[in-house]
């Protein structure tokens, strides 16, 4: 067989097998690129892992990116390297709300991860002014993951990003004045999420009842006065505390403006409940924060127990699970899922 017919052989049974989707995506004789550029594209040959959808999931949780790393920050480079390390070890994005719904739509072997970004600092979504034009600044979050995803078509560009819509600067709404109602409506046209993450990072633990509904109704409606009809579906405990009263917290109205929470974050905890446990809680759901530390730790474990990790079997409209670990599951499971057992 000629070379050129070869390389064309490889390359369509490398898309075929990991499901690349959508014409863009799509590989032919016909319309095969310079097999240089293919080939940048081709993604990574993983190892087989049995589906287990009722495995732990990466709830992800980033502060401040920046020059230069410390306690609350991840630098750019560090960054970068998160997103390549967690697309060579065959995790992808998908977005919380997703996950709240049960739609884990992913190639087989594959394994979700959630990424969130707390208190809206500027290193999460700067603009860039050139020319008398804004530009996304490619060394924030925001520009980070596009670029990632232009790179890495399957490496979906989702993530949740918890405002501060009256905090203080630099943390109020990523910190250009100018445009902060401009950013909350680009990050929804990107895909992004917005979550709730109170007015300016109330301590909710002791608070009243009153302050906590001021707190929430008034950020949700700063943020669907810049994106109208929004709907923001969870929130981020600042601190990772509670009220006492947890209905307080999860649905509420002041002034015209309800709020409603199908999901609460706590600010630790580790790797979360599958969304087909029983153990799923989505008013505690735990999250890892993005450190060298808790990731080395938590993609070592995984490495480790790979029972343990949730691994897609590629039907969003089934829920397939090892035999051993089907007593996991929650009970029903979501309307119309199909469970399967191996």
């Amino acid at each position: 067989m000629a070379p050129g017919v070869t390389r064309r052989v490889v390359l369509l049974a490398a898309a075929a097998g990991l499901g690349l989707l959508g014409a863009g995506l799509a590989v032919s004789r016909l319309s095969l690129p310079p097999a240089a550029t293919a080939a940048a594209q081709l993604l990574p040959v993983l190892p087989t892992r049995p589906p287990n959808e009722v495995g732990r999931i990466l709830i992800l949780e980033y502060h401040r990116i920046g020059s230069a790393e410390d306690r609350w920050t991840r630098s750019v480079e560090n960054f970068r390297a998160d997103l390549h390390r967690l697309y060579d070890e065959g995790y992808r994005p998908v977005s919380l709300g997703d996950l709240l719904d049960g739609r884990v739509d992913l190639p087989a072997g594959l394994s979700p991860v959630v990424l969130t970004f707390d208190d809206s600092s500027p290193g999460q979504f700067r603009y860039l002014e050139r020319d008398g034009e804004v530009q996304i600044d490619p060394d924030s979050a925001v520009g980070i993951l596009l670029d990632f995803h232009r790179a890495h078509p399957d490496f979906a560009a989702k993530a949740t990003f918890y405002v501060l819509p009256a905090a203080a600067q630099p943390h109020r709404l990523f910190g250009q004045p100018a445009h902060e109602h401009r950013k909350l409506r680009h990050l929804v046209e990107l895909g992004f999420e917005i979550g709730n993450h109170t007015l300016w990072h109330a301590n909710l633990g002791g608070a009243d009842a009153a302050t906590i509904r001021h707190q929430l109704a008034s950020a949700v409606r700063i943020i669907q006065e810049a994106v109208p009809g929004y709907r923001v579906r969870t929130l981020a405990l600042p601190f990772g505390a509670y009220p006492a009263d947890l209905a307080v917290a999860t649905l509420g109205e002041v002034n015209g403006t309800t709020y409603r929470h199908e999901a609460i974050l706590m600010v630790a905890g580790g790797a979360a409940p599958s969304p087909f446990a029983a153990a799923f809680d989505p008013l505690h759901l735990p999250r890892v924060q993005a450190t060298s530390a808790e990731l080395d730790h938590w993609l070592g474990h995984f490495a480790r127990r790979p029972e343990d990790r949730f691994v897609s079997d590629g039907d969003p409209a089934a829920v397939t699970v090892p035999q051993p670990r089907a007593r996991l599951l929650r009970s029903p499971l979501p309307q119309g899922i199909v469970l399967r057992v191996h």
